[in-house]
């Protein structure tokens, strides 16, 4: 079911005439990512062209970068970099918490480590919440080494102080949990937060209670890929995939969750209420809200809690925009055909802040990733400065 739709609407045309907007703030940037390896490791086992981003998380002090192992040679799959270094400056990571919780680089897999992380969010106790999908090489063969898990760290003390296993009646033979949101805003904080995750390969909603350490399952036909939209046009390069639900962000004020897949020209949203309540009944039909279209497909959303504003961002525009539930109101906020290819994270901040992660996957995916060119990108924006509303009218789409 569909109902309550509103229309997001983004112009090509603006790109060319009005938009071109530069307000950048590279914080990062590297051509391949280089790691702090551990004085026994062989270099030669480190293949920094199948190594990207894919998540981020920032704190006063550091950000938590995770690299998940879509082909072989990813050596930490969770690691940080100083938030405060020059503006442009390209940082070594650092395994998180410490290389001993990292396996599986030569076949030495630890399911009680880090297999590979797409994604992980803080809660307001200063803990990590970090969602390992269990699964290596998940570009070439898909092999599921471990059962997917739910690990807490305490930012003080950078101790894990809580491992959940998600269980198989949750699961797919294809699941692949890439991204998650922590809910504490229905019946508590820290160890009473629901979770939400996303299933990309066998596409639905994951849910977990923490305080009945219980979790359930939700699958929708919204939540698959749509093969009208699994070819991607970005810097002249074209690529297919088909991956379902990543997408996700989530309004306690509004009470929904955001979610898209990769495939997709679509937002759509799912009440919490329904997705707290419990397993889903035989037969139930979901009361899913078409949010909106767009003009290509996207990965990555967030939301801004103080005005309930989505970010997203068009893939094929090479840019970042805005929509507001509320207001109907719509904005461009950047666009850069070089620095915002294929942005996989939007992470938006307390002080106004939107983070975002750049890492041109298409060269990556299409292995014509070159060591001479700039490919990965941590970026900020401070959206209230530089937004530009693209003045149009609410029925254009939709």
């Amino acid at each position: 079911m569909m109902s309550g739709r509103s229309s997001i609407v983004f112009l090509c045309w603006c790109l060319q005439i009005s938009c071109g907007l530069q307000q950048l703030d590279v914080i990062n940037q590297w051509n391949l990512l280089d790691f702090d390896l551990p004085y026994h490791y062989d270099y030669r086992d480190y293949r920094a062209e199948n190594t990207l981003f894919t998540g981020l998380e920032v704190t006063d002090d550091r950000l938590f970068l995770a690299t998940p192992r879509l082909r072989a040679g990813v050596p930490a799959t969770l690691s940080t970099v100083p938030r405060n270094t020059p503006p442009g400056s390209s940082p070594v990571l650092r395994a998180y918490p410490d290389w001993s919780a990292h396996s599986g680089l030569r076949g030495d897999v630890n399911c009680s480590g880090l297999i590979s992380v797409y994604r992980m969010r803080i809660d307001s106790c200063n803990r990590l919440w970090v969602l390992d999908s269990g699964v290596m090489t998940s570009l070439d063969d898909f092999t599921r080494v471990c059962q997917p898990k739910l690990v807490v760290f305490d930012l003080f003390s950078d101790q894990i102080i809580r491992t959940v296993y998600l269980p198989n009646g949750v699961l797919r033979p294809s699941s692949l949990l890439t991204n998650l949101v922590v809910d504490e805003s229905i019946q508590g904080r820290c160890d009473s937060s629901f979770v939400y995750m996303s299933d990309t390969a066998a596409p639905g909603l994951v849910v977990y209670d923490g305080i009945r350490d219980q979790a359930w399952r939700f699958t929708h036909p919204t939540m698959f890929p749509d093969p009208n939209f699994s070819d991607y046009v970005i810097d002249g390069e074209s690529f297919t995939l088909m991956d379902g639900v990543v997408g996700l962000t989530h309004s306690p004020k509004l009470g929904v969750v955001y979610f898209q897949p990769l495939a997709t020209d679509r937002i759509f949203s799912i009440s919490t209420t329904t997705l707290t309540k419990g397993p889903p009944g035989e037969f139930e039909k979901l009361p899913i809200n078409l949010v909106g279209k767009k003009s290509s497909q996207g990965l990555g959303l967030t939301l801004n809690l103080l005005d309930e504003t989505v970010y997203f961002s068009p893939l094929a525009e090479t840019s970042v925009a805005s929509w507001n539930p509320l207001t109907n109101k719509q904005k461009l906020l950047a666009y850069d055909p070089e620095r915002l290819q294929f942005p996989a994270e939007l992470r938006w901040r307390s002080d106004g802040a939107l983070w975002l992660l750049s890492t041109r996957f298409q060269k990556f995916f299409l292995r014509t990733v070159s060591p001479n060119e700039v490919n990965l990108r941590v970026i900020r924006i401070f959206p209230s400065r530089h937004a530009v509303s693209n003045g149009l009218s609410n029925n254009l789409y939709i």
